[in-house]
């Protein structure tokens, strides 16, 4: 159902349940919805942020090994990637607000569960627990917010400020759990969730309606498809981790990118034959959901490269300390944080299409200048570090956006954690390509003090063209998606197939350049 911009929705039962009859006409209408949302999206960024600090902890008090301290992390991260699109699509058929404040309440036992916790089995279940959960919250909190107002110009402030409020609990995360870790046990943590999730479920369930029928669907859940996606983008997510672990010498890392391209195969088929399927590929082939998708696949690749060569740099490299590379990690920091109140008048001046691709060029070209110069001092590093953040600060929200508007109203919420995942596999990839790079080239133990010429040669050779090989992939997706949309009509199919390719769409979008 579309509601052109300016009218109320009709009159519903469940719409009583809204903080006002029609959509809310600024921010600060909107505020308790805003705060449970943001929230949700807090707790994104800084669940596995503030638990690496402890994993040195874990280690000792759990007596893990390195590899289970890795799946520690690994286990959220591949479950929360490989259910997404699986949850978008129940949200959009059964109600995106039900399964929201299902999947905060699961959080919030998840995190409840943390104080039982005696082993690293124990622990890595944990998390995948907490895994599923935000696979049911966080795309939720982008389609939630996306359908709360119907000006798009409120759309981005609002993803702005829920994405702020986020990045603010990235930076100050470590930080944050040093000190706790210098007073109280490590599980603390992670309780810290549960607070978290009943903020975040107060404040959907106060300031949002339950979801209208006309919005949802009704189409049978493709379990098929699900299974195949599922298979898909787990061994994807899992494989960086085992490059990273084995080498790219073992025939384990390769055997499961295999599975995943073997996967993909099977899904792209399945979807095309299924009656229902879980997601419509005629609708990702939009010009706004296509190019949209390679915007935040070139972010998450030149990001998680960037961050990771920088990483290994400043202190296996150049020899700073844990506190003095946070210090040299600030310029990152400052532009995540303070950049949003910019986003705003940048995207009323640009338009939202033309910000995306200026965004997304700007994070490629930061890595090319790290991947270039970034050995020639601090400062080549700095200003890549800063191209990358401000150009992920905006890309981040305008191109998630732009997916949105691209789809029908009953596919948002699928249409969010396709663009989660799309940023969660460019990522591992990133970082596979790097660590594989660096594998190939660096001789001894990257950990070790003190480097001898030969490897710091061969750490910059392998940052070049690691960091240059990343570009061109990120680049080249960056240009395709310009050269997809010019000239596109940008409109929201009412159908699954309105707008498959060479159709067109209904009716053009409300102020499609704010």
């Amino acid at each position: 159902m579309n509601i052109p911009s300016g009218s109320a929705p009709p009159p519903s039962d469940s719409a009583r349940a809204a903080p006002s009859a029609g959509p809310p006409r600024s921010l600060r209408e909107a505020w308790v919805a805003l705060a449970g949302l943001s929230a949700v999206f807090l707790f994104e960024m800084l669940d596995n942020s503030i638990l690496n600090v402890a994993l040195p902890t874990l280690g000792r008090e759990l007596h893990a090994s390195a590899v289970a301290l890795q799946w520690v992390t690994g286990a959220y991260a591949v479950v929360f990637g490989g259910l997404m699109l699986l949850f978008g699509a129940v949200a959009d058929r059964f109600g995106r607000r039900r399964v929201m404040l299902v999947g905060l309440a699961l959080l919030g036992a998840s995190s409840l569960a943390t104080a039982c916790v005696t082993s690293a089995e124990q622990l890595i279940a944990v998390r995948a627990v907490t895994g599923v959960a935000a696979a049911m919250t966080t795309p939720g909190s982008m389609a939630l917010a996306f359908r709360l107002f119907d000006d798009d110009a409120l759309r981005v402030r609002a993803s702005t400020l829920i994405s702020t409020v986020g990045l603010i609990g990235l930076a100050i995360g470590p930080t944050a759990g040093g000190f706790v870790l210098a007073i109280a046990p490590w599980q603390v943590l992670l309780l810290v969730n549960v607070p978290i999730a009943a903020l975040a479920a107060l404040g959907i369930r106060k300031g949002i309606a339950e979801d209208e029928a006309a919005e949802l669907h009704r189409d049978p859940v493709d379990v098929a498809g699900a299974v195949l996606a599922t298979a898909t983008i787990v061994p994807a997510l899992a494989a960086p981790t085992l490059f990273l672990d084995r080498g790219a010498g073992s025939w384990l890392p390769w055997l499961v990118v295999a599975a995943a391209g073997a996967g993909a195969v099977l899904f792209v088929l399945r979807e095309r034959a299924a009656r229902h399927p879980l997601l419509d590929l005629r609708l990702v082939a939009h010009p706004l959901v296509a190019a949209g998708l390679a915007y935040k696949a070139a972010a998450g690749l030149a990001t998680a490269g960037l961050g990771y060569l920088v990483t290994l740099q400043l202190q296996l490299d150049w020899g700073w300390s844990p506190a003095l590379a946070a210090v040299g990690m600030l310029p990152q920091v400052v532009v995540l944080v303070a950049g949003g109140a910019l986003i705003g008048p940048f995207v009323r001046r640009a338009g939202l299409d033309r910000a995306a691709w200026l965004s997304a060029a700007a994070v490629v070209s930061g890595l090319a200048v790290y991947a270039s110069l970034g050995r020639f001092g601090y400062g080549w590093v700095a200003l890549a570090l800063v191209l990358v953040a401000a150009g992920m600060r905006v890309v981040g929200v305008v191109a998630g956006v732009n997916v949105l508007r691209g789809l029908p109203e009953n596919r948002t919420t699928v249409g969010a954690a396709l663009t989660d995942t799309a940023t969660e596999v460019a990522s591992g990839a990133g970082l596979a390509v790097t660590g594989t790079v660096l594998a190939g080239l660096f001789t001894g133990d990257i950990a070790a003090a003190h480097w001898s010429a030969r490897q710091t040669a061969r750490f910059h050779e392998a940052a070049t063209l690691s960091g240059l090989a990343l570009t061109v992939v990120a680049a080249a997706l960056v240009g395709w998606a310009i050269r997809h949309t010019r000239g596109a009509a940008h409109g929201r199919p009412d159908t699954p197939g309105a707008d498959a390719p060479g159709g067109s769409p209904e009716k053009p979008t409300p102020s499609a350049s704010i």
